[in-house]
């Protein structure tokens, strides 16, 4: 289905919509997923429901903390070197 193609749907009398098939097929959404609806001045956005929480980096630096001996910056790329 090409981009920016326009297609209706209604809403019914309980306020569901049927999203057609060519969109839930390119957007790999089946029975039961999960959408997040953003209502938005120049329209209604849905959005895959993230499998994870958006978090940004000071919320998380720190959680994978290295607790060893501090390694130099030739040790490291050795390693990376040795792994690949």
């Amino acid at each position: 289905m090409p981009k920016n193609s326009r297609i209706t749907t209604t809403v019914s009398a309980k306020g569901q919509i049927v999203l057609p098939k060519p969109i839930r097929k390119t957007r790999h959404w089946k029975a039961g997923t999960r959408l997040l609806v953003e209502d938005r001045p120049d329209g209604v956005l849905l959005k895959a429901y993230p499998h994870f929480p958006e978090t940004h980096p000071k919320q998380v630096f720190g959680c994978l903390a290295y607790k060893g001996e501090a390694k130099s910056t030739d040790e490291m790329e050795a390693a990376s070197e040795r792994a690949n």
